[in-house]
């Protein structure tokens, strides 16, 4: 009878995680290059007792991992609005490090130099702050990124690539940390830039909003379940006593 509650309680903190993840998705789900976090659950298994051949079945609590999805591209007709096409992230200099962002709202400052919405460097295929003229005219960006300013090359904005599977954390500005060091991408056609556009959340607002009534019915009916295992232990423990 424990052994169900112990059960039903694994369930109940993968639920848990499950409702976290997914208020974290629903609260960008409006968020520029954010791309939606999902969970894992695997089966642990357990022997209980002397009885080598019986075992339960538990519920881990779960890994995340990034949706690797592709938000929907809009197009803004600004210059300095950047997406990303294909697998790969643009990279800022940040004061965690090199953090990956799919979110390409870009600025020039006052001295030229390129920096993301929230003022962090962004950085070329050498890993390089880009530094622009500032007396250079709007730039025009390249597919493969090249930057360039009444005609003359100033630089080249860096895609990188990185094992997200290996472990992350998650920054400012859609950004993500990664364990592994970020790779810089070249020679692949596969991925583009693609100027005057952005890449929205990668979110899907109605499928996260059924998730989260399948969760809340989940946690609720194993709350139950709970209550039920409870009250049969009470009462065998009653009977039991009563009767020595």
């Amino acid at each position: 009878m424990q052994s169900g509650m112990y059960v039903s309680l694994s369930a109940q903190r993968a639920l848990d995680k499950r409702l976290t993840t997914i208020a974290d998705n629903m609260a960008n789900v409006n968020t520029v290059g954010f791309r939606a976090t999902e969970v894992k659950f695997d089966e642990v298994v357990a022997r209980t007792g002397n009885d080598l051949n019986a075992k339960v079945a538990f519920v881990s609590q779960g890994n995340d991992y990034l949706s690797t999805e592709t938000g929907e591209i809009q197009e803004t007709g600004n210059n300095l609005d950047f997406a990303v096409k294909g697998n790969a992230w643009f990279a800022m200099q940040t004061p965690a490090g090199e953090v990956l962002t799919r979110d390409g709202r870009f600025n020039m400052t006052a001295n030229g130099q390129l920096v993301t919405v929230r003022g962090y460097p962004v950085l070329d295929t050498g890993g390089a702050p880009i530094q622009l003229d500032p007396q250079g005219g709007e730039p025009q960006v390249g597919s493969d990124g090249t930057i360039t300013q009444n005609g003359r090359n100033v630089g080249q904005i860096g895609m990188f690539r990185a094992d997200i599977s290996q472990g992350y954390l998650r920054y400012d500005n859609s950004g993500i940390k990664t364990t592994q060091a970020p790779q810089a991408v070249v020679d692949d056609s596969s991925v583009q830039i693609k100027q005057g556009y952005l890449e929205q959340s990668n979110v899907n607002g109605i499928k996260e909003m059924t998730e989260l009534i399948k969760v809340s019915r989940a946690f609720e009916s194993i709350s139950a379940s709970m209550g039920q295992s409870e009250d049969s232990l009470g009462e065998a423990i009653k009977t039991l006593g009563g009767s020595s």
